[in-house]
């Protein structure tokens, strides 16, 4: 049976002035699917992401659904009620940005419970499944984020958006400022918590790192100056790409990987 698109965006078209970044985007991501967007810097993926949490205006005749509900219908008080529902999370490319440099890793996790007046005893359940799911040990908790190092700082705000329980998590270039070995073991968080939870969440992942992106996620997008020029099982993408942008990008990756049923699997870029 096909599952119904937990996102789905419908001529999505966004305008910076007299400048079109994204240009009649349609896409969709159904529960427990992770679909990656890859495309060089300003071809529009990060302002794709702010569009679905309607961070900046869509052009008039765009559509933006979750759980079938047209969220660019949205306004004022109804708007903020939905944000703070938490059924669409956004991790940052820089976790401070999200993660209070002066408050310890314990609150900044939960901070988001305490405003939806969450009880202190689940608020700790929470946490501790969350920091479970992306494999960041509970002693780390009494550090401010100065800390921690990159990695973990990133897992962190991934721990922060998940104890919320959302059911789309968008993440902006989530390994692109961490080193080779902090990369990994992102990538294999975020591989572990999609295996995890199946149907429960679904993740769009925004990056210029084709290879990531090939590890850990079931469909491919790219965008190119704001349109989709290619959309398909990231295996195909990977191995038979049909857009001559497509297959630049992964010419410029000697090795990439795509995922298997249990763990990525070396596929050597075309050439």
């Amino acid at each position: 049976m096909t599952r119904t698109p937990l996102l789905r965006l419908d001529d999505l078209s966004v305008d910076y002035g007299a400048v079109r970044v994204l240009d009649r985007i349609s896409l969709t991501v159904r529960p427990g699917e992770v679909v990656g967007v890859v495309g060089e810097s300003g071809s529009g993926k990060t302002t794709l992401a702010r569009a679905v949490l309607r961070a900046v205006d869509s052009a008039a005749g765009s559509r933006i659904l979750v759980d079938d509900r047209d969220v660019t219908r949205l306004r004022g008080r109804g708007l903020r009620l939905w944000r703070r529902a938490g059924v669409v999370q956004y991790v940052f490319q820089d976790p401070l940005r999200s993660l209070d440099p002066g408050v310890r890793v314990a609150e900044s996790i939960v901070e988001g419970l305490r405003i939806a007046k969450v009880s202190a005893q689940e608020a700790t359940r929470r946490r501790a499944a969350a920091l479970e799911a992306v494999g960041l040990d509970e002693e780390l908790l009494t550090r401010v984020p100065a800390g921690l190092s990159g990695g973990q700082r990133q897992r962190a705000a991934i721990a922060r958006a998940l104890v919320v329980e959302p059911r789309l998590l968008l993440l902006d270039e989530p390994v692109s400022a961490l080193d080779a070995a902090s990369r990994d073991r992102v990538v294999k968080a975020l591989i572990a918590l999609r295996d995890a939870r199946g149907d429960d969440l679904a993740m769009l992942v925004i990056s210029h790192d084709i290879g990531s992106l090939a590890a850990m996620s079931d469909r491919l997008v790219v965008l190119d100056r704001g349109r989709i020029v290619e959309d398909g099982p990231t295996r195909r993408v990977i191995s038979r790409p049909e857009h001559p942008y497509t297959r630049l990008l992964i010419d410029s990756v000697p090795l990439i990987h795509t995922p298997t049923a249990n763990r990525p699997s070396p596929v050597p870029a075309r050439s």
